[in-house]
Parts: structure tokens; sequence; C-alpha cells
């Protein structure tokens, strides 16, 4: 009934259970079960092998970093991917590896060398590089242990860096292709620029933020020639080369081509018509400094302005005058200060909150700089980009996320690729001493003479990140690896990224791979946040370390935990209490395995056949080929939340709750169907348990191999639904769940305690429950009448009735008139909200989800009423 055929079962017995501790401690076993399947070579790929194959890349992150709650929950859902196909039966990769984080690293190894009183630049930049490889060795990768604690199931014999040799043969050898098509250039433009990193700075790598500022109001020109425009940067006035007016605003049209003077400078600049002003907003009109504002060096590309750069790579004033030498930051108050004494300032606003970018390294506020740099032509790339996800090459999910991915792609700006960093890819351009650009590939050999120099930039970590999914199996060589595993079956990776490490993927594998994109499927998962929704950081002291929950609950409890709240593409809240509640569901895996152990539970030969059986058997060996198909049907729609809810409610509810005390009646009655349940009880376990694997590893495996006596779950076979189902059998035990769920509430309802004996006579001959009487009678604490049964209360659920006798068990005075008061409160509540819905008035002014609440408090209230008559009904008269 369920697909067991490749297993390698043994006979377990009672004693089986013996090797088990009473209680399950995660630390105990976790840390030596995964050294022992890397040993064993589980998680090795070979790419020589026939099986077909599955291929993961993990997201590289960076070798300063450390696991975080967003590494664990992107990890728990790829590991999870990959063991399932592995286990049905693809030869399956998840690469891992680290980026050398330029910035990043630089940043941590200049830190160490201030300590001793050192810069860089003391050691020289051999020197120094060698200084950051020593760092590496010693002190970075610290993550790649965390991974190991978390389970990840990656191929470690293939682990790469993206500073490894063959790496860096990849970046150069596409480097070169891009120069020669004439795809890579060199250009004057507008970057980010972090005056303390001294770098330019992707966009990922600027963090905005609400800054207090300020917006001066400066009047340029005199009289009616006279244009106010407003700026909280002030200090970028001095590079200032014309003012833009919008060229259907009728305020400025006669000024437009005159010229007026600059303050404080008396250069005089133009004023220019152009569209991207916007009329509307403040004056109208803007100043334009084309070094020193992208937008603006857009406008000063369509107008042939000049670019008048004010500031140096330490943002420290440049321009001749009295602001020279200054910061920028003090430069703008004495600039300001100085227009207010000429009478200048308009108007003045203080604080004027406005969003600032930050460098995400160091923090200090960005600086729009226009320089000198390196750029990849994204046009051609991008369109192939857009188009492997238009013509269905390669499938977004979830699919409303394909927008954003098309809106970004489509408008894709030039990419700035040169870093002022000494750690990275250095770029393979060398110039001569006559002005000659020589790009060199990884088989040539650099000009050498006097005056020849290689650049001194190196290249975005985002550059060699974007070749990842083919670098590391080898590329440009065409290896085993390369043949067999590009391209990868699926990337999982979260929507902040979606722009800045996966449209280079895109383009990238594309461009290199003869137009074969670098994965099928790209999947997209959202952010870890606190278990109020809110964002995690420092600043907020709400950041969880995995690690410390990993310690506290094992490492299980946290991957199911990050998994049950993974819905395509949206945030995940996550607090300490939904990781305990996980901790709770290892535990009752462990006991409930515990108990089939110590009653023989067994996996060894076929199941017996359906008559053979019994309802409660039939109907959870249905429920389990419907679980099997359900969570099949959700992993290949990358639903992980709904599969691990469709697996705890079975698991904890169907199985344990139910099947597990169902089968203790049978077992004690003893026989051919009590065998038959120790067969059944078996292979449910034996099921659930590889059904559960790949999002919990740890516990199942112990468990597995305690059960079936096989080498390893990571290596079982996946579960196939068999196809079998059994309607009636459902529907009995549906049945038999519905009037135990009423005999429970209705004790829980009269004050009786979980396991106070009542005596009861139950009426079952109407309906298929006759079998199942021992059954009912064991799962609410019926005892069967004895001599003088008086019955006190009748309860009819389900075609059955069930007469309780409550003397003696309850104080029925106290428990009448405390019902008594639960019903005024009841009825109140009914009056209160009746009058309400009621007032015609008040209906016509209320908001509908005002009205929907009341309306739901009186159907609420009439419920109440409807269950405490009830209860009133079935107390003892008297």
């Amino acid at each position: 009934m369920t697909d067991t055929t490749n297993q390698r079962p043994v006979s377990t017995t009672g004693d089986e259970a013996a090797t088990l501790p009473t209680t399950y401690t995660p630390a105990d076993v976790e840390g030596e079960l995964y050294e022992r399947w890397v040993e064993r070579g589980y998680f090795t790929a070979d790419a020589k092998s026939d099986k077909p194959p599955f291929t993961i890349v993990i997201p590289p992150p960076n070798v300063t970093g450390s696991l975080h709650l967003g590494h664990a929950f992107e990890h728990t859902l790829i590991d999870a991917l990959v063991r399932r196909k592995r286990m049905q039966g693809y030869e399956a990769l998840w690469q891992p590896g680290m980026d050398h984080a330029g910035i990043a690293t630089q940043n941590v190894v200049e830190r160490e060398l201030a300590k001793e009183g050192k810069s860089r630049h003391d050691l020289g930049r051999e020197a120094f590089v060698e200084r950051v490889w020593k760092w590496k060795a010693e002190s970075g990768g610290q993550i790649s242990g965390q991974m190991r604690r978390l389970g990840d199931g990656v191929d470690w014999s293939r682990e790469r860096f993206t500073m490894d040799e063959g790496l860096s043969q990849a970046v150069q050898t596409i480097f070169k292709k891009l120069y020669d098509d004439e795809l890579i250039y060199r250009a004057e433009r507008i970057i980010n620029w972090c005056p303390r990193c001294l770098t330019a700075i992707s966009d990922i790598e600027v963090e905005y933020q609400d800054d207090d500022g300020e917006l001066v109001s400066i009047r340029y020109g005199e009289g009616d020639e006279s244009i106010v425009v407003a700026t909280t940067r002030a200090e970028t006035m001095l590079g200032d080369t014309a003012v833009a007016v919008h060229p259907e605003d009728e305020r400025y049209k006669h000024l437009v081509g005159t010229e007026i003077v600059l303050p404080l400078t008396g250069r005089r600049i133009p004023v220019v018509a152009d569209a991207h002003v916007d009329p509307d907003f403040g004056t109208g009109a803007v100043k334009v400094t084309p070094a020193h504002d992208p937008n603006d060096f857009e406008i000063g590309q369509r107008h042939n302005l000049p670019a008048i750069a004010v500031m140096d790579e330490h943002a420290v004033i440049t321009a001749h005058g009295p602001f020279l030498g200054l910061d920028r930051l003090e430069a703008r108050s004495a600039i300001v200060a100085a227009l207010r004494a000429e009478g200048r300032i308009v108007a003045e606003k203080r604080p004027y909150v406005h969003s600032v970018g930050h460098c995400s390294r160091c923090k200090t506020t960005i600086e729009p700089r226009l320089s000198m740099q390196w750029w990849v032509k994204v046009g051609p790339l991008a369109k192939a980009a857009g188009d492997a996800v238009r013509d269905g090459r390669v499938k977004i999910h979830p699919q409303e996320m394909e927008k954003r991915y098309f809106d970004w792609v489509d408008n894709l700006h030039d990419w700035c690729i040169s870093r002022q960093l000494w750690w990275g890819h250095r770029i393979p351009v060398w110039y001569g001493p006559n002005g000659e650009v020589v790009c060199v590939g990884p088989d040539e050999q650099p000009p050498t003479g006097e005056g020849w120099h290689q650049d001194t930039d190196v290249l975005d970590t985002w550059f060699s990140s974007g070749l990842w999914p083919f670098s590391t199996l080898g590329w440009p060589e065409r290896t085993e690896s390369l043949a067999k595993f590009y391209p990868n079956s699926v990337l999982v990776t979260g929507y902040d990224i979606l722009f800045f490490w996966v449209a280079r993927m895109m383009m990238f594998g594309l461009y290199a791979m003869d137009g074969t994109p670098p994965f099928h499927t790209i999947a997209l998962h959202g952010m870890v946040r606190d278990q109020n929704g809110k964002k995690m950081s420092k600043s907020f002291g709400n950041v969880v370390n995995p690690l410390d929950w990993m310690d506290k609950y094992g490492s299980d409890a946290l991957r199911f935990t990050l998994a049950r709240g993974a819905n395509p593409g949206v945030d995940v809240p996550i607090g300490e209490d939904w990781v305990q509640a996980a901790r709770n569901f290892a535990n009752k895996i462990w006991n409930a395995t515990r108990f089939a152990l110590m009653n023989g539970a067994t996996v060894e030969g076929p199941l017996p056949a359906p008559e053979e059986l019994t309802a409660s058997d039939r109907w959870i060996l249905s429920r389990l080929n419907s679980t099997v198909a359900e969570v099949d049907g959700l992993y290949e729609d990358y639903q992980f939340s709904k599969l691990s809810e469709a697996l705890y409610h079975f698991a904890w509810d169907e199985v344990f709750d139910w099947y597990v005390e169902l089968s203790k009646t049978t077992l004690a009655k003893g026989g051919p169907q009590a065998d038959a349940a120790r067969r059944v009880l078996g292979e449910v376990l034996d099921v659930t348990l590889r059904l559960l694997h790949p999002i919990v590893p740890f516990v199942t495996e112990t468990l597995w191999t305690t059960l079936t006596g096989a080498e390893s779950v990571v290596i079982a076979d996946w579960p196939e639904d068999s196809g079998y189902r059994d309607a009636e059998a459902e529907a009995e035990i549906a049945t038999l769940q519905r009037v135990v769920t009423e005999v429970r509430r209705f004790r829980t309802d009269q004050g009786l305690k979980p396991g106070q004996k009542v005596p009861a006579r139950l009426d079952l001959a109407a309906t298929v429950l006759v079998p199942h009487e021992d059954a009912i009678r064991s799962l609410t604490r019926l005892t069967a009448p004895e001599e003088g049964f008086a019955a006190t209360a009748s309860l009819p659920v389900a075609g059955a009735t069930v007469a309780l006798d409550l003397s003696g068990t309850i104080d029925v005075a106290a428990e009448r008139k405390r019902l008594a008061k639960d019903l005024a409160a009841a009825e109140k509540e009914k009056a209160q909200t009746t009058a309400k819905l009621g007032n015609e008035a008040f209906l016509a002014k209320a908001p509908d989800d005002v009205v929907a609440k009341i309306r739901a408090r009186q159907e609420a209230a009439e419920a109440d009423i409807a269950r405490i008559t009830a209860q009133l009904a079935a107390l003892p008269q008297g």
C-alpha cells in the first residue's frame, strides 16, 4: 500500500526501544550523525553517475560572516529540497562555497592593522593581500562549521571560494570575452562613493535611512531674472553648472536660454529646459550639479554641461575659495551661513527628514561622485535575461515576482564593476607608456617593459559571484561536472537579491553558456523577521543568533520552525516560543516511536491484505498515502509552509493522537489483528519518518535506523503514493473521532477531571461503531455501567447515544450556578450586539469592518447560549 521495495528492514521487537533514551537530547546525536553522513559520502555528488542530476548552488555567504537566521532559513529550504531529491534517486549536488566579499574583508583586516598602528599603505599592496589571505586561512569561513551544525547536506569535497585559482581564471576569461565583444568599457560616470572605504560601491551595498537634515531655498540671480532652488546639500552648489526647469513651465519660459550668476562664485550658469524636472515639486526649478548627482549628470549629458567636481575622495572641498579644505558637512554649514549673510536664503527647514544613502559596511554617508570606472554594457545581456523568463526557459516562483524581475532587467543601467580596493580580482587591463590599453586573457602574457602597468582597481564581488553556477563546475573548461550539473535545477534565494545577484547570474550564464540559462527555476523566499513582523536589526535589539536556539532546542526544532513559516516570496516572522513548540513536536515523534518499538512495531514482511486489517488500520494507511501525495505536490510547488503543516498535523494529530491510541486497544486484545497492527504501525512510522527527514534530519535518522535496522534514512527511498485509498474506513474513523471529541468536550464542559472515570451506556447499534466500543471507552474514560446505573445525562452524537451517570462526580448545584452566570453574560452580550445591529443610524455611519466584528460577537453569543443551555439540560435533576 506504500512503496518499500528498496528498504533493508529487519524485524524489530520491544528490545529495540531500549536502545533509545527515554528522552531525546539533540546535542547527544546531532554532531556525531552529521560527521558520519559526511564520512560515508552521502552528500558527495558523482559526475559519472547515470542518475538524473539535481543541482543547487548555495548563495555564497561572505567569508567574514557567521550564520544568522536568514542563512539558517534559506539553508533549511535548500537542504530539504536536496535531501528529498537524493532519496528520490537523483544525483544531487548542493554546491557550497564562500564569497571573498571585497570591501567587508578588506575592512576587517584594515581594522586589525589599525590596532597595530598601521594602514594597508604601510604594508603595500602585495603584502596587504598576503595578510588578507592569512586572515582568511585563520579566521575566515566560520560559517562552514555552523552550516554543519544546521545539518546542511552540501558536497564539502567541492567547496569553492570566489578567489580560488579556478574561479579567478573564470573571471579573467569572461572579462576578456566581454571586453572583446565591446560589452565592457571604461568611462567617467556618477557612482556611489564611500569616503571612508574610498571605493565605489554597488547599489546593494547602500543602505537608505531617514536622516535629520536641512532644506534650504536659495535665490540664484537678481530681481525678475532670479530663480529660487531648494537643496539638502548646499555644499554641492559650488559645482552647479546650470539651473533646470520644465520646458512647459510658463513661470520660467522667459529665462530659458539666459544665464544667471551662481552665488558665492561669480560664475554665470545657463537656465535650461529639461523634461526630467517636476514643475509641481517645490519651486519647479532645480540646481544642476553633474559631478555630484546621478540625475544631474543625465541632465548635463543632454545639455552638454560641464561637470565640476568640488570634493576629493575623502569628501573634502577642493573648490578654491573660503571653503577649500572643509569637510562636506562643515562646508554645508559655512556655505549656508555665507548665503544667509548675502540675503540669498529664502527659506530654511530644520529638521528636514529625508532618505539618505549610507555605506552598509561602515555607515558613512554615500557621496554620489563623478569617477572614471569600468562598466558592463548590460543592454543585450539584460534583454537575454528577460527573454529567458518570458519564453518559459526559466520559471520564477511565485509567479507574481516576475513583474519585479522585468521591471528591473528591462530598465537596467550599465553596471559599474570596478572597485578601488586591493582585495579582489584585479582588473586584467594593462596601460602602456603611450596610452596603449591591453586586456589580457588567462592564457596570455601581460605586456612588459618600461611604463607598462596594470589597472589598480579590482572587480565588484557581484562580478565573480555572478559566475557561480558554472565557474564552480570548472568553466571555462568543459568538465564532466559542468556537463552533468549545469544548468542548476533551481535557485533558492531571497527576493531582496533578485536584482543584484540573480539578474547577474542570468546575464552571465546565458552569455557564457551559449544561451543556456543557469537554472530552470528561481524560487524566491522572503526575509526572516521577529515575531511581531519587525525587521531584525542590532539597533532594534531583536537580532537572534540561531546557534543559541539550536543549543537550547536542537537543530531540528529550528529547521522545522523556519520551514513551517516559509510561504513563497513572503516574509517570515519567528519567535522563540515557535521553536519551543517545534522541539515539542520532535519529542512527540520520539515518544511515539519508542511506544511503537516497545510494542513490537515492525517493518518486516509485506503489509497484510485489507480484509485482515481493522478499520483504523485501513484508515491510517489511506491517510498515509494521501499525505504522501499531498506533500509531493507541495514540494514541487515550493510550498514549504503548507507541506510542513501537512506533515505536522498528519504526524501529531492522526498518527500519534489517534492511530497510536486506537492501536493500544487492538494490541491489548492480542491475536492476528494485533500482529497486523504492529506491521501497520511500523509501516506508518517508517514512511512518516522518511517524509519528515528532509526537514528534521537528525531525530528522524536516529529513530528510522532504530526502527528499520537499515543503514541511513539519508539514502533511503522517498515514499511513493501506492494509490491505496479507503473512503469507507476514513468515514468510519471520522464518525468515531466525532463521538470521542464530543464526549471529551462534554466532560470538559461538566468540569470532569481528565482521568476521572465515568460510568456510561453506549448505544451504537445504529452506527458503524459497534466494533469500536472498547476504543471509545478507552479514549473517553467511560466505564461500563454496573448495577444501580442511572443515566443523568444523555449525549446524542453521530447517530449514537452516550448516556452518562454523573451522580457523585460533580457538585450539581455549584455547576448549575456557574453555568447560569455564564448564560446571563452571554444573553447580555447578545442583547447589546442585537441593539447595535438594529440601530439604523449606527449602521449608516459605522465602517464595514466594525459592523462585521459586532455581527461576529452576536453569533458567538448565540452559540454560547445554545451550548450553555444544552449543558444545563444535561445536568442531573434535583
